[in-house]
């Protein structure tokens, strides 16, 4: 067996092959249950017949066609970023219409109700962590003074200063059981 036979052999063979797998995705890309597996046929056909052309382009020894077969290389791959493009949606997990996206929408408006009353709880419980630390700073600063009291001397003024700090430490927690 002479070489050019032996790669003529292999070239049909390949070329026959091809044929059969282009003809099983032209069957999955018209039943095909998704746009996807659709557009991923498509693609694959481009793909196989990309290569026939290139085999042929082997076969008949003309090497204008493995230019011809990068053009439709690009026109297939613009075709399928096209396709792609406007038929696939953003969110592949949400149901396009249909009772079920009725539903979702529904939980989804629930989830942000949910959220925005964590928030308004967060801000109330920030808002009274502000409360506490004025008093705790209130209670600090009279009881500076009251040390700088004692320390001159003036035991009048740290009982005065003392019973001020302990007023001001009862009436804000009077005014947050109140709140």
């Amino acid at each position: 067996m002479e070489i050019e036979t032996a790669y003529t052999i292999l070239y049909s063979a390949a070329l026959l092959v091809l044929g059969v797998l282009i003809g099983i995705m032209l069957i999955r890309a018209v039943i095909g249950p998704r746009i996807t597996d659709r557009i991923l046929a498509i693609n694959m056909i481009g793909t196989m017949v990309i290569s026939c052309i290139l085999i042929l382009s082997l076969m008949l020894k003309e090497n204008y066609l493995a230019d011809v077969a990068m053009i439709y290389a690009m026109i297939s791959f613009i075709t399928v970023l096209m396709m792609a493009t406007t038929y696939i949606p953003k969110d592949p997990t949400r149901p396009l219409a249909g009772p079920e996206a009725v539903a979702e929408a529904e939980h989804e408006k629930e989830q942000l109700r949910a959220e925005e009353a964590d928030a308004e709880a967060a801000a109330s419980s920030v808002a009274a962590a502000a409360a506490t630390a004025q008093t705790a700073e209130a209670v600090v600063s009279a009881a500076a003074a009251a040390a700088a009291d004692s320390a001159a001397g003036n035991a009048v003024g740290t009982a005065a200063a003392a019973d001020s700090a302990a007023r001001a430490s009862h009436g804000d927690k009077d005014k947050g059981a109140e709140e």
